[in-house]
Order: C-alpha cells, then structure tokens, then sequence
C-alpha cells in the first residue's frame, strides 16, 4: 500500500513538473532584444511628440463616454493570459483554451510569456510618470492605480502582451489576420483610454511584441509547437465546416 501512494504522488509530482515545463518561456530576457539599445527614448515633455500624447490622453477620455469602448478598454486591462485570449476568440474563429485547444494554448502562454519579459527593464531604466499621475487625475480602471504608481510606463506591457498575441495568432490563422491584428491594435489603445500609457508608450509596445515575436522565430522549440498548433486550428475548423 505504501509503494502505491508513493507511487501516486511521484506520479503526480511528475505531472506537476511537466505543467511548469509547459508554461516556462521559450527564450530567456537575455536572448530577447535590448530595448535600451535601438528603441528611442520616451518624448521629453517640452517636446511636440509629447504634445501628441496630451491630445490623444484627451482623446482616451472621450472614448470612456462611449460605454461599449468603455468596457472593452476595462477588460483589456485585466493581466492574465485566458483573459487576454478570450478577447481574441472572435477574430481568431476558433475558443482558446487549454482543454479545448492544447496546442495553440501552449504557443500562445509560453510565447506571450517570453515576449512580456522585452519591456522590463526598459521601464525601469526610464521610469516615465503614466498619464494618471501627471494629470493628476483617476485612471478609468482605478483598481489598477495603486500597482502602477512605482511601475514605469514606458513601453506598455499590456500594448506588448496584446500586440504579440495578435501576431502569434495571425500566423496559426492568417486568413483572418486583419480583424486578428485590428483587435491588436484596439488592445493597446485601451490603455490610452483607461489613462495607464501615453500614445508613444502604446506604440512603443508595439515595436517591442514585434521584436520579440520575431526572435522567437530563433527558437527551434517555438517553430515546432508552431506547427503543432497550426495543425489543431486547420484540424479544429475542418471538424467546423464538417457540423
């Protein structure tokens, strides 16, 4: 009966190791781009770039008067993987998840794990006030204010998450890569919206997921999950048409 149980739990201690293997990134920060190397700095504030981030700052507040954009920009700020993919789930064509759809749920976490590393220390080398705090004024989201006082905001880590899941998900299905990436793009303007970014940190975040999606190309381990996640999708949507 002993060599049963420990059994069992070696068994599922194993499972447990598997799932973390799972869920690591598929390239360290060091094998990502330096951001500090080759991304311009953030607009100083007596500059006309950084006139263009107050206008569009006001632009984001008048978007939060349309209660439809309004509740999008509050769900695009939630940071967790399932709830960034279920944004995606319409454009895409297909319900992401991990029992659902395994395979492109393991390329999508770990490829989004690995591109959100890119911005790290580019935030904390800038350390840029957010919108909120220059203004002086509340975040539409203001659950969030308290985590991103000491958290720089340049780039946007939400516009990075957001931008590298749209490219991800535009090379399983590329048939649908203009309503995929148009969400893309509406995820980080989100984060005007709220009052989290300035414009220049959004298209910032931009640059950033799209250098890091293009390095996980270097990676033998992405290409191949890659591949397996393009078979689910083709398999997935065959069974579809099928019913």
């Amino acid at each position: 009966m002993l060599i049963v149980i420990l059994l069992f739990f070696g068994m599922t201690a194993h499972a447990q190791d598997a799932t973390k293997q799972e869920s690591k990134p598929y390239l360290s920060v060091r094998k990502l781009p330096d951001l500090l190397k080759w991304l311009p700095a953030p607009p100083d504030t007596t500059s006309e770039a950084f006139v263009h981030d107050i206008m569009r700052y006001m632009w984001g507040k008048t978007q939060r008067l349309d209660s439809a954009r309004a509740a999008i920009a509050i769900r695009d700020a939630v940071w967790n993987i399932d709830s960034t993919l279920a944004e995606f789930c319409v454009p895409f064509g297909l319900e992401i998840s991990r029992e659902k759809t395994p395979e492109i749920y393991t390329l999508l976490e770990r490829g989004i794990k690995t591109c959100d590393q890119i911005g790290g220390r580019a935030k904390w080398f800038y350390h840029r006030k957010r919108p909120f705090m220059r203004m002086n004024e509340h975040m539409l989201t203001r659950n969030e204010e308290a985590g991103l006082i000491h958290n720089g905001s340049y780039p946007s880590g939400h516009t990075i998450r957001g931008w590298s899941a749209a490219l991800l998900l535009s090379e399983i299905n590329p048939a649908a890569a203009d309503t995929i990436l148009a969400r893309g793009m509406m995820y980080g303007d989100s984060r005007v919206i709220v009052g989290a970014h300035w414009q220049s940190d959004v298209d910032a975040g931009r640059l950033a997921g799209s250098a890091a999606v293009v390095t996980l190309h270097t990676c033998p381990e992405f290409l191949e999950q890659l591949a397996k996640a393009r078979a689910e999708f083709q398999r997935l949507t065959a069974i579809n048409k099928e019913e």
